[in-house]
């Protein structure tokens, strides 16, 4: 069940089938940006398997998962870290976004509109948050929890 104030509803982790399938999206996002000239920059050489192992646990914390990143990696500090000075433009914001979307459809994640309303609500929340941060002089707040997000608006319907 749910620990962000929804408990009687799953966790969109849980929903998701856990870190397996997430993990498989997070790959299909990485071959997806790795293959893409607006993206890939941002990543020369290519995407560690490191990176993604990173990326995935970040996305099951986040989606209501074990708090292994923030255990692990650093948490919110870590993660912002990464960001910083990148300068990300609003087109590449949304190729962004768009291309997660993709990689959700290709790795098989639920596709019931409730789902994926959550995580792409979190989706246009954080990389909207990432360009933001990652601008020069910009001054993100330091500190600050792992986000973890819920169903919102839409809770999973169950028939």
């Amino acid at each position: 069940m749910s620990d962000i104030g929804e408990p009687e509803l799953p966790t969109l982790y849980s929903w998701a089938g856990g870190l397996v399938p997430l993990r498989r999206m997070i790959d299909c996002f990485y071959d997806r940006v790795e293959a893409d000239d607006d993206l890939s920059g941002f990543f020369p050489g290519g995407v560690s398997v490191h990176h993604r192992e990173h990326v995935a646990a970040w996305w099951a914390e986040v989606l209501g998962g074990p708090d292994t990143y923030t255990q692990q990696h650093g948490g919110y500090e870590s993660m912002l870290r990464h960001h910083l000075g990148l300068a990300i433009t609003p087109a590449q914001r949304q190729r962004f976004a768009a291309t997660m979307s993709l990689a959700a459809d290709e790795a098989e994640l639920p596709t019931d509109p409730e789902f994926r309303a959550a995580i792409i609500g979190y989706l246009e929340w954080g990389t909207r948050l990432a360009m933001e941060n990652s601008q020069p002089g910009a001054t993100p707040v330091e500190h600050a929890p792992t986000p973890r997000w819920g169903w919102g608006v839409a809770p999973p319907y169950q028939g």
